[in-house]
């Protein structure tokens, strides 16, 4: 065996312990299903975590998450109508409450034993609905940064849809020194990727952050313009933290190099990365972003927020091609080498990789 096979060997023994889009889903955790504002009394249909799920909104205001598949001749419900709290089925009529139990059949007086849909528990905090798709009750309240109610944070919010795997996700966000070249033309600048930085990984408790201090910068727009910042040195520090397996948190903090921080006006972003596996290789790509200035600025918000689109439109492209370019290897056998900038991710990886119950 050569340095080269021995090499390759190595590698994937270690990839071998790392969550990848063969891993199954860590289904005891909570995950988003949708924004509040797309819930209505239409019902939604969404494939989540591999199965599908239709969402509703019932008459108390409160949102209903049901398995998208009537019993009796899996006709998706998502198909149907809403008749008060009540999901009619739109093949042979069977209905259903919010708790996925049937409650009449139109062609017969007795409701056959069994005859039911699994009824998902659902949490809204604010503009986010989440689901929890394990087996049992959730075992913790679903995770919900404060900012994101807060009205001290101007913000707005998009749904994405990606074919990838949503653990590349994850890498991607955890993996920032990709910023001077996948957005070298958005939100990224040429000493990004060479900047210090450090690490937090704590692997019994699922939390793994990264934190950049890019001092003295120059601020691509994105960031320049709506901070005043424009055409000065400045100190860019961003943190990405994996806070669990549907959500990330972005925080970056900008002032100017000529004075202490303290000084200044406060001038930071805040963004909630929120990921939902559709399938092995797709995924619901939510995303909450907030600034803490400018707040009544609404020509700052639709610039800030195109110029965001345009740059995770990029993560979305640059992921797509991967999982295009692993299809034409067989499944393991496409080695990778990591750099030392991968100690997070490969960490959060592993432990996505412990959480997952057995193939």
């Amino acid at each position: 065996m050569d340095t080269t096979d021995r090499v390759r060997d190595a590698a994937l023994r270690l990839q071998a312990e790392l969550a990848d889009e063969r891993t199954p889903f860590v289904t005891d955790a909570w995950y988003v299903a949708a924004f509040a504002d797309e819930v209505t009394r239409t019902p939604l249909a969404r494939r989540l975590l591999g199965i599908p799920v239709v969402l509703l909104r019932r008459t108390d205001g409160g949102v209903a998450a049901l398995e998208d598949r009537c019993p009796h001749r899996s006709m998706p419900l998502s198909l149907g109508t809403l008749e008060g709290d009540t999901l009619v089925c739109g093949y042979h009529g069977a209905r259903f409450g919010c708790d996925g139990v049937c409650s009449g059949v139109p062609s017969q007086s007795v409701v056959p034993p069994g005859a039911r849909t699994r009824a998902f528990p659902v949490a809204q905090h604010g503009p986010l609905v989440w689901i929890w798709m394990g087996a049992g009750a959730p075992l913790r309240a679903a995770p919900h940064p404060g900012w994101i109610d807060d009205a001290g944070w101007a913000a707005s919010r998009q749904k994405l849809h990606m074919k990838a795997s949503y653990v590349r996700l994850h890498e991607n966000l955890l993996d920032l020194t990709h910023l001077s070249f996948l957005h070298a033309r958005t939100f990224g600048t040429p000493d990004y990727a060479s900047a210090p930085y450090e690490t937090e990984i704590d692997a019994e408790a699922g939390r793994f952050v990264i934190t950049r201090s890019v001092v003295p910068t120059r601020l691509p727009p994105i960031w320049a313009r709506p901070t005043g910042l424009e055409g000065v040195d400045a100190a860019r520090i961003a943190s990405s933290t994996f806070v669990s397996p549907a959500l990330h948190e972005v925080r970056v903090s900008f002032h100017a190099c000529d004075r202490p921080a303290a000084e200044q006006p406060s001038r930071a972003i805040r963004t909630a990365h929120i990921v939902t596996p559709e399938s092995a290789t797709s995924t619901h790509y939510f995303i909450h972003h907030a600034r803490n200035f400018a707040l009544e600025d609404g020509a700052i918000t639709a610039f800030m927020h195109e110029q965001l689109l345009a740059a995770f439109q990029e993560d979305i492209d640059g992921l797509e091609a991967i999982e295009r370019n692993l299809a034409n290897y067989p499944p393991g056998t496409a080695h990778e080498i990591s750099f030392h900038a991968d100690r997070p991710s490969l960490a959060m990886r592993r432990w996505l990789k412990r959480r997952a119950p057995p193939p």
